[in-house]
């Protein structure tokens, strides 16, 4: 097998993307996740998706160790 060595490319530079354009989709994503995270910790099983209470069980421990107040 021969190896086949890349040339670099003169002028090539990675793309910057504003501040401007980046921080209203960083907010929107960073309030997504934190409205995930409320209903996760929230969720007591009786009320969730799928019957049970599969997903309580999952996040209990960690609703401890973060301080969630759960009961």
């Amino acid at each position: 097998m021969s190896q086949h060595a890349v040339a670099p490319v003169a002028g090539a530079a990675l793309p910057t993307i504003p501040l401007r354009e980046l921080a209203p989709w960083a907010l929107f994503f960073g309030l997504l996740g934190l409205l995930v995270i409320f209903f996760i910790s929230a969720d007591q099983g009786a009320v969730s998706i799928p019957s049970g209470t599969l997903i309580h069980e999952w996040v209990h421990d960690g609703r401890h160790l973060l301080g969630y107040p759960c009961h």
